[in-house]
C-alpha cells in the first residue's frame, strides 16, 4: 500500500533524516479537490483533525482501510511515511539514489523510499539500512517536512521554540527544523499547541496535520484554520495543559471525543506485555499535569488516575480506560484508549532475570515466558501488573528459547484519546 496504512511497526529509534541542501525547485501548483469529501466513521466531524485528514483523503495522498475507518491515533512507520511524501510532493532530485540492505526491490515500499531519499526528505541509517517499519516521531516528522522542503531559519531559533512549553525535550539535532517549521506554521500540536512532544511516536491524524501544513507552506492548498496550529503570535508558555475549547456551561464542561488526555505509568519502567496473553491486564495512569480550562479553571489535577487495562487488539497491546479516579477520591466512567503499541523485544534463554526485573513490569504472560526460558521464577509480584500468579502460564512456555513481548514505552506510548465525551462538574 503506498499511503498512510496499517502496517505492523517495529522499536521507535531516533531516525536519520535528511539535512541536506537548500533546494530551489518550483513548487508545484495547487492540486484539484474532487467534489465529494471523504468521511471515515472514526473520524468525527468534531475531530481535531477532521479537516485536514479529509481533505488529504479527498487528493488520494492519504487512505483509510476497507471497513471505511482510519484508525487516527495509529502510528506510522517510516515507509508509509516516505510513501505519503512521494505523493504529496513532486520535487526534483537532490543527489544520487541508494540502495539500502533492508529494502529489497520487491518491497512495497521500495519506489517510494528512494523517491523520498532522493528529494532530501529522508535518509537511512550509517550501518546502510533504512528500516522501514520503525514507527516514526513527531520532531522526525517535522524534520523531514522542513529540510525536504529546503526551508531556513529566518529568525533566532530561540525565539520560535519558546513557544513550547517542552521545548527543552527537543533534541539537539531536529532544533533549527523545527524553529524553522514554527516560523512556517507546519507545526500542529493538539490537544495544546504550547505542548510539542517532540518525542513521542507520531499518529496518523497527526502526521495528516503536519503534511497538510507543509503543504500549504508551499502553497499547493489553502489554508485550513484550526486553534492547534501554532503560530508565532502563540500565548507564552504555561507549564498546564489548556483543554481548548470545552463547551461552556455554568455547572458542567464537556471535554469531546477526540481529546488526548496526557498520562504516564505509576513506575518510570518498560511495561512488557505477552501477545499470548489472552485475558484484560489491569492497570493504572496517572494524569501527568494539570488540565485547565481556557479560563484557567482546573478541571483535572495532576496525579488523577486513570483505571483501566491493557487488552489484546489487532495486532498489538492497547491500554483502554474505564474510570477517572481524582485526589478527593471522586470517581467518573471514561471511556479512553491509547495507541495500538506493536513494537517488541525478543528475551532469549541465558538473559539475567533481575536486569530486567529492575528496568520493567511485566504482565503475568510476560513473566510466565520470561520465567521458562531464563529457568528463574524468582521474579517478585510487585513486579507482575495486578500481582497475578503466573505459575499457571508457564507451560505453554517450556521448551522454549526465547519469547517476543511487546515493548510499552510509559513516556510515548501511554496517552489516552476520549472515545466519547467526558462530562465533568
Amino acid at each position: 500500500m503506498s499511503t498512510l496504512k496499517c502496517w505492523p511497526s517495529s522499536t521507535a529509534l531516533v531516525l536519520a533524516l535528511s539535512m541536506g541542501a537548500v533546494i530551489t525547485t518550483p513548487l508545484l501548483t495547487p492540486l484539484p479537490a474532487t467534489a465529494q469529501t471523504r468521511r471515515f466513521f472514526d473520524v468525527p466531524s468534531n475531530h481535531w483533525a477532521t479537516g485536514f485528514i479529509e481533505e488529504l483523503a479527498t487528493r488520494g495522498i492519504i487512505n483509510g482501510f476497507p471497513d471505511g475507518t482510519f484508525h487516527p491515533e495509529e502510528q506510522v512507520t517510516r515507509a508509509q511515511f516516505a510513501a505519503m511524501v512521494q505523493k504529496a510532493f513532486d520535487r526534483r532530485p537532490r543527489r544520487h539514489s541508494t540502495e539500502f540492505a533492508d529494502v529489497p526491490s520487491s518491497y512495497w515500499g521500495y519506489g517510494a523510499i528512494a523517491a523520498a531519499y532522493s528529494t532530501g526528505f529522508m535518509s537511512g541509517y550509517p550501518d546502510g539500512h533504512f528500516y522501514p517499519e520503525q514507527a516514526i516521531l513527531r520532531s522526525q516528522v517535522i524534520m523531514s517536512l522542513t529540510n525536504g522542503l529546503g526551508y531556513e531559519t529566518a529568525t533566532a531559533t530561540v525565539n520560535a521554540l519558546q513557544l513550547y512549553s517542552d521545548a527543552s525535550d527537543i533534541p539537539d539535532y531536529a532544533r533549527n527544523a523545527i524553529a524553522t517549521a514554527t516560523e512556517k506554521r507546519l507545526v500542529v500540536n493538539f490537544p495544546n499547541p504550547r505542548f510539542l512532544s517532540p518525542n513521542r511516536v507520531a499518529t496518523r491524524a497527526e502526521v495528516a496535520a503536519f503534511l497538510y501544513q507543509a503543504m500549504a507552506s508551499a502553497g499547493q492548498v489553502s489554508s485550513i484554520a484550526s486553534p492547534y496550529i501554532v503560530a508565532q503570535t502563540s500565548n507564552p508558555p504555561s507549564s498546564t495543559q489548556t483543554l481548548s475549547p470545552p463547551s461552556p456551561s455554568p455547572t458542567h464542561v464537556r471535554i469531546p471525543a477526540g481529546t488526548t488526555l496526557p498520562t504516564q505509568f505509576e513506575r518510570d519502567v518498560r511495561i512488557y506485555i505477552s501477545p499470548e496473553e489472552a485475558g484484560p491486564i489491569p492497570a493504572t495512569l496517572l494524569i501527568d499535569r494539570d488540565i485547565v480550562s481556557p479560563s484557567n479553571v482546573l478541571l483535572i489535577p495532576r496525579n488523577s488516575r486513570v483505571v483501566g487495562e491493557f487488552r489484546q487488539v489487532r495486532g498489538g497491546s492497547q491500554f483502554q480506560a474505564s474510570a477517572l479516579m481524582f485526589p478527593n477520591g471522586t470517581q467518573l466512567a471514561l471511556d479512553a484508549s491509547s495507541t495500538v503499541i506493536n513494537r517488541t523485544e525478543t528475551i532469549y534463554r541465558g538473559a539475567n532475570v533481575n536486569t530486567l526485573v529492575a528496568q520493567a513490569v511485566l504482565s503475568a504472560g510476560a513473566a510466565a515466558g520470561i520465567a521458562a526460558v531464563t529457568g528463574d521464577r524468582t521474579i517478585p509480584p510487585q513486579d507482575i501488573l495486578g500481582h497475578a500468579s503466573f505459575n499457571t502460564m508457564i507451560r505453554q512456555f517450556e521448551g522454549r528459547d526465547q519469547i517476543i513481548l511487546y515493548s510499552i514505552n510509559p513516556n510515548t506510548d501511554l496517552d489516552v484519546t476520549l472515545n466519547a465525551p467526558l462530562v465533568l462538574q
